[in-house]
């Protein structure tokens, strides 16, 4: 080397010189380098007799060796040196990490995080502290990490993002104090929500914008913003906005439905978002031919094509498609075929826009399940999960059902996100259901009031929780005050009674009233017991008992003669056993714009003064959506008899036309006792009513939640038991069944405090003395 740099420079220029001198500069430092690096490699190599901690304070040397993974006397490789510092590096505890070889000792030099005496939250005002702590991971007493320190202060700024608050900003700060110990600060500049200010859908032609922004739970500001959340714009709700829209349109026919795009835009000014819902809704199906085949031998389809309840016209529903399955697949159950499975083949015909339906009976894969695995539910307990499932642990895999179970949990209302999937569990028989939930709060407080001319206005307190204790149950209690009256009542429902669809209601109450239409008060206490359970798809039966204590006072000699023998009976109890049997259709996805109710009940009751009756009354009613579901037209048809076995009835038992229809004071209207000064109202032990009502958009601004609606109400109240009274002026007798009748018109406000009534109604049929009332509402705040 030394002749080849000694020598002269070359004839042909001081380019080549400089160019051999390059040359050999940049081959030496790549031996250099090379020897370097074997060195060092060879150095990293072998074996080191000890290993030597320098730099720990609290961290022992047995935790820095575990985290290393190299004991001493083990054979070690350069690779497993660099994952050592890359293990402590890794686990949080240190600042710097260092390994380095020094003979047969290997030497881990370590400068650890400093410890975090107290963890503080300032500048928050909106979100308490106890909340914001349950989204961070970094804990007084944990050594800093700065990349969790990071990532928490990201999960704060998310946390108010979800309030609504996108321009929140979070900045952590390391305080000093000391002994290698710092206090950390998460200042929190929580800035202003960010409100929708214009919800709009692009591609809708069946549903106007109005009747879509009923559907998605993301909702447009109005004039009271400030009390509304759900008109913040929160980038997690769009998820279940996209899920809401696509279950509206498919539960309507419209199956190609779906959502291209959603758009949200800011504000010149940052103040306000502009969402905007790209859609194509497709053309609107109907149901077709339908038939049922069996693929497995000994089958006879006729046996399941008896449960087939699809008409040729009917729009289709996956709904319904899925209560047809389940109907056939329960037939097979009832015959112990475990896994035969109604499989749905469709043909659809565009240019009808029909689709046919072949439901082939087949045998479904033979998969057990193993295990149902739920998480998340930090309030709620697992058994109230489990019992939405009609799958139990070693039962046949059934995806319908495990469908069935997802939307049965989410109809709970106990959580925002619900997420049920199947996948394979310990062998390829058997399957393992996860359960995943986010929980959301179900209690309410609600405040109510309402106003009469002759009473005033009245005030009420109600609290509810549909979780109490994360059990499933249902508490209620509520406070109801009007001048002179009072109400206090108790109600607790088991909703799972033995974990099956059993439900079992408590209610117990306390009722003071001073009636201003009348000369008597009225006080009563009363305890209630029911127990609910399904007879058929859409039908429920409830079994319930009553004791009821009332009594009547505050009457004169002036008064009804029938009303101051209820007086002279003091307390009277009576205990009442009955039922209740329910149709109802409604809302259940058969045809969600139309469905019809149907009730009957009746209860057998036995009272001091020898008095048994039989009460019965029943219901019938019907409610469809026209013009695209804007409006909802209803109709609705009530009537009930009192029978006395023995005795006479009690005021309290008997029907009061008020209950019955709307426009008419309490005490109002009905069967009189014109022997008496005041022509006291007695009740009837009869009644019968019709109310129609329509409810329609006003055309104002949907953000402002206002609908209007018109309705007519005829009824009446008749018949009082063994009692012979006079008769009116014009020598009707008081136990004619006369018709009243009243229309009127409503104002309807989805206002943060509640849903709000304002109705306002005239009387265009009465009987003299009928007393009448033309305006009432009323108002109910939950939050």
């Amino acid at each position: 080397m030394r002749g080849f740099l000694g020598m002269p420079p070359a004839d042909n220029g001081g380019a080549a010189t400089r160019c051999n001198i390059v040359s050999a500069v940049f081959i030496c430092l790549f031996s250099l380098t090379f020897s370097a690096l074997a060195t060092q490699a060879d150095a990293q190599g072998g074996q080191f007799s000890n290993i030597v901690i320098d730099g720990n304070q609290r961290v022992d040397d047995s935790t820095i060796r575990g985290i290393a993974g190299i004991a001493p006397g083990q054979a070690v490789s350069g690779a497993q040196i660099s994952a050592a510092v890359g293990s402590l590096t890794a686990s949080g505890l240190f600042e710097d990490v260092d390994v380095s070889p020094e003979g047969s000792t290997l030497r881990i030099t370590v400068r650890e995080n400093p410890i975090i005496g107290i963890v503080n939250f300032e500048g928050n005002r909106r979100i308490d502290d106890d909340v914001i702590s349950g989204v961070v991971e970094t804990r007084s007493g944990t050594f800093l990490n700065p990349s969790q320190v990071e990532a928490d202060a990201r999960e704060i700024a998310r946390l108010y993002s979800q309030r609504g608050r996108t321009s929140a900003e979070v900045t952590p700060q390391i305080i000093p104090r000391g002994d290698n110990r710092v206090d950390l600060a998460f200042e929190i500049r929580e800035g202003d929500t960010v409100n929708i200010e214009r919800l709009s859908f692009v591609g809708n032609r069946a549903f106007s914008n109005y009747r879509l922004r009923q559907v998605v739970d993301t909702k447009q500001a109005g004039l009271l913003r400030r009390f509304v959340q759900r008109d913040q714009f929160v980038a997690e709700r769009i998820a279940l906005d996209r899920q809401l829209l696509t279950d509206f349109y498919q539960s309507r026919g419209y199956v190609d439905f779906e959502v291209l795009s959603v758009n949200s835009e800011l504000s010149r000014e940052r103040d306000a978002f502009f969402l905007t819902f790209n859609i194509r809704e497709g053309l609107q199906y109907r149901f077709g031919n339908t038939s049922v085949v069996s693929e497995v031998e000994g089958i006879d389809p006729a046996d399941y094509e008896r449960e087939l309840r699809l008409r040729p016209g009917d729009i289709f529903s996956p709904t319904t498609l899925e209560r047809n399955i389940a109907r056939m697949e329960r037939v097979a159950e009832q015959r112990g075929l475990r896994f035969i499975r109604a499989e749905p083949r469709f043909t659809r015909d565009n240019r009808n826009q029909t689709i046919d339906v072949e439901f082939a009976i087949v045998r479904g894969e033979r998969t057990f399940v193993e295990r149902i695995d739920i998480q998340g539910n930090t309030t709620t307990l697992d058994r109230v999960i489990r019992r939405q499932f009609r799958t139990a642990e070693g039962d046949p895999l059934n995806p319908r059902e495990i469908r069935e179970a997802a939307a049965r949990i989410r109809a709970l209302g106990y959580f925002t996100d619900v997420a049920v999937e199947p996948r394979e569990g310990s062998a390829p028989d058997q399957a393992l259901i996860d359960v995943e939930v986010e929980e959301t709060t179900t209690g309410s407080l609600g405040f109510a009031a309402s106003y009469a001319p002759a009473q005033g206005i009245g005030f009420g307190i109600n609290f509810s929780e549909e979780n109490f204790l994360g059990r499933g149950q249902q508490v209620a209690a509520s406070f109801n005050t009007v001048r002179g009256s009072r109400d206090i009542s108790l109600r607790f429902t088991e909703p799972g009674l033995m974990n099956r669809d059993l439900s079992y209601t408590l209610d117990v109450g306390y009722r003071e009233t001073r009636s201003f239409f009348s000369d008597f008060n009225t006080r009563e206490a009363f305890l209630n017991n029911s127990l609910g359970f399904p007879v058929s798809e859409f039908g429920r039966v409830s079994l319930r008992q009553g004791l009821l204590a009332d009594r009547l006072s505050g009457l004169e000699d002036d008064n009804s003669i029938r009303l101051r023998d209820d007086q002279d009976m003091g307390t009277a109890v009576t205990g009442t056993l009955g039922y209740r049997f329910t149709h109802d259709t409604r809302g259940t996805g058969v045809d969600p714009s139309r469905g019809y109710v149907f009730s009957i009940s009746q209860d057998f009751g036995i009272g001091t003064s020898s008095r048994a009756f039989i009460s019965t009354e029943a219901r019938a009613g019907y409610e469809i959506s026209v013009f695209n579901e804007d409006v909802t037209l209803s109709a609705d048809a009530r009537a009930g008899v009192l029978h006395m076995l023995s005795g006479r009835s009690r005021n309290s038992e008997r029907f009061q036309l008020p209950e019955v229809m709307r426009g008419f004071r309490p005490g109002g209207s009905g069967p009189r006792d014109f022997n008496s000064e005041n022509n006291d109202v007695l009740g009837g032990t009869r009644y019968a009513s019709v109310q129609l009502e329509a409810q329609f958009p006003l055309g104002t601004p949907e953000e402002y939640g206002l609908s209007g609606g018109v309705f007519a109400d005829v009824g009446t109240v008749w018949g009082v038991d063994n009692f012979s009274g006079d008769r009116f002026d014009n020598g009707t007798d008081y136990h004619e069944a006369s018709l009243r009748g009243v229309v009127g018109v409503s104002v309807f406000w989805d206002s943060p405090l509640g849903p709000l009534r304002f109705d306002f109604s005239r009387a265009v049929r009465t009987l003299d003395r009928d007393r009448t009332q033309s305006f009432d509402f009323s108002i109910v705040s939950t939050f």
